[in-house]
């Protein structure tokens, strides 16, 4: 693929958050962008204001002229976008240059000094931090972002004058193994995408892939609590970061101080008394400390770093406050393994801990539903009161049997709904939770407006 000869970029699903990030880079550098999504939403709606043509039936007419000349155009698609899908038959027919989200990505990055982050949870903020500390220090970057900074309000940075480009990783469909960084982190190892790995080694085996796709001269940074044989490799340097064990990366004196956390990092360049973390749960200082860690080996001062942490404002639905009242708090979260489930859970238990918590929790696709039941009923066992919605199926077919009644009816808890996504509303209606949380990766983000103004009414 030479990209001087490319004047056209076409996306199928162009709404997603990896696909609207590359649609962002190709629209930034002149390429005549546009693209297909099967739904309107907010990130399909700013992409339209930057200047790019969408639209949302799937309908050969509604591909712009421009774009089925196939000397000088790109089609980019994702795994979620079905096989059926009439634009993508039509490309593969006529013989365009047809490329997964995940090879364009490893192509942009390898025009600079890559710095990937992977992982089965923790990935998006960790990238969004290190990006954050990079584009406040004199080094900078650029940054392609699996969540929607709120310092920044996009997922894409552009930097041309810096030499570093900021990227997650992501596992599912292997996609990862399309990057060849100079620097990665490995946060988690979780049996997850059981669709498309055998099992929890499977997964592993990937990830041992991943670490041989580091540049020679490169570093890997890996969380020390995961169960994990790390291919040997005499031509990369290895760190490992923790909360607090006795690794490279590392905090002390971690206190709460004003309703933020505040603790001393411990580095292999020193250390840096008295940081400050705006953002909730012990889950998100270990994040930070991967952030700090990976920030400080890519060049950035201690003393930038201790001035920008504390400017982080976080990631639209990553422990995301809608409303903080005294009466009433209301977090929206992206939480969909059982693993993130309990932290995020857990992290509102510790910092409200006299109040009741209510999850509203969406189950995001039926295999993982079938995989994880028993994982997930045990994470909403941790709530006070439970509303369980329909399985949200993104790119799957229905799987017989499987249904969240199959979580429902695991769950401990007597004080447990299931309730359909269009009937919830009315069911908070003559609800009046201390603690109210919206979980999930489906599209339970279009009731966190309505819940909302709905609960500011309240006040």
């Amino acid at each position: 693929m030479n990209s001087e000869n490319i004047h056209n970029v076409y996306f199928l699903g162009i709404g997603g958050i990896g696909m609207s990030a590359i649609a962002r880079y190709y629209n930034s550098i002149g390429k005549n962008v546009a693209g297909y999504d099967k739904v309107s939403k907010t990130l399909t709606t700013e992409l339209i204001s930057e200047g790019i043509n969408i639209h949302f039936d799937d309908q050969l007419k509604n591909i712009p002229g421009e774009f089925k000349n196939k000397e000088n155009t790109l089609i980019v698609f994702t795994p979620a976008v079905p096989k059926n899908n009439k634009e993508l038959n039509y490309f593969i027919e006529h013989g365009f240059i047809i490329k997964k989200r995940s090879e364009v990505l490893g192509i942009i990055s390898r025009e600079k000094s890559c710095i990937a982050v992977a992982g089965t949870h923790g990935k998006t903020t960790i990238t969004t931090m290190i990006a954050h500390l990079m584009r406040q220090s004199r080094m900078g970057c650029s940054a392609f972002l699996g969540g929607i900074s709120k310092n920044y309000k996009t997922n894409y940075l552009v930097d041309k004058e810096s030499k570093y480009i900021v990227v997650e990783a992501d596992e599912f469909d292997r996609s990862f193994l399309k990057l060849s960084p100079q620097k990665a982190v490995i946060t988690a190892i979780d049996a997850d995408h059981l669709d498309i790995y055998s099992d929890e080694n499977d997964l592993k085996e990937t990830f041992k892939q991943f670490v041989n796709q580091i540049n020679t001269g490169g570093k890997l940074l890996i969380n020390s609590k995961i169960d994990f044989h790390i291919p040997k490799r005499d031509d990369i340097e290895v760190y490992t970061y923790s909360l607090n064990d006795k690794t490279n990366f590392r905090t002390e004196n971690i206190r709460v101080e004003n309703g933020l956390y505040v603790f001393d990092f411990i580095g292999i360049k020193g250390r840096i008394n008295n940081l400050t973390l705006g953002l909730p749960g012990l889950l998100n200082v270990e994040n930070a400390i991967a952030a700090i860690a990976m920030a400080s080996m890519s060049g950035v001062h201690n003393d930038e770093i201790f001035n920008s942490l504390g400017k982080f404002k976080g990631i639209q639905r990553r422990f995301d406050y809608q409303i903080n009242r005294a009466d009433f708090v209301f977090i929206d979260d992206y939480a969909h393994h059982p693993e993130e489930l309990k932290a995020s859970i857990t992290s509102v238990k510790e910092l409200f801990k006299t109040k009741k918590v209510t999850g509203i929790f969406q189950p995001h696709l039926y295999t993982r539903t079938r995989d994880f039941a028993e994982g997930f009923a045990k994470s909403l066992d941790l709530l006070d009161e439970v509303i369980l919605l329909d399985i949200y199926p993104a790119r799957e077919e229905p799987i017989s049997g499987v249904t969240s009644e199959i979580i429902f009816d695991k769950i401990k808890n007597r004080n447990k709904t299931l309730c359909k996504k269009e009937e919830l509303l009315e069911l908070l209606k003559n609800k009046n939770p201390e603690v109210l949380m919206t979980l999930g990766a489906g599209d339970i983000d279009d009731l966190v407006q309505p819940i909302k103004k709905m609960y500011s009414k309240k006040q």
